[in-house]
C-alpha cells in the first residue's frame, strides 16, 4: 500500500489545471499541485497566466464574438481533442 502519491510534473500540472481552479482536486491531488507550485516557477508562471485568462475570458459571451473567431476556435477545439482520442 502506497502512502504518499509520487510528486507532480510539470505535464501533470498542466492537465490538472483546470480542475484546480473548478475546485475539483481531490485532496491528494491538490496538495501535490501547491507542493509543484511552490517549487516550480514556470509553472507558478503558467498558473498565474492561466488565473488572467479565465478572470478576462469569464465576463465573454458568445455573441461577444465575431462569427469568424468562433468558428476557429470551435475548429482549433475539435482538433484538439480528435488528437487526443487513441
Amino acid at each position: 500500500m502506497r502512502l504518499f502519491a509520487p510528486p507532480l510534473v510539470c505535464r501533470e500540472l498542466v492537465e490538472l489545471v483546470t480542475d484546480y481552479f473548478e475546485g475539483k482536486l481531490s485532496w491528494s491531488d491538490r496538495r501535490r499541485f501547491r507542493a509543484h507550485i511552490s517549487e516550480c516557477d514556470h509553472c507558478t508562471d503558467y498558473l498565474e497566466q492561466m488565473r488572467l485568462v479565465i478572470e478576462a475570458t469569464g465576463h465573454l459571451t458568445e455573441e461577444d464574438l465575431e462569427p469568424e473567431a468562433r468558428e476557429e476556435l470551435l475548429a482549433a477545439f475539435r482538433g484538439w481533442r480528435e488528437s487526443r482520442t487513441p
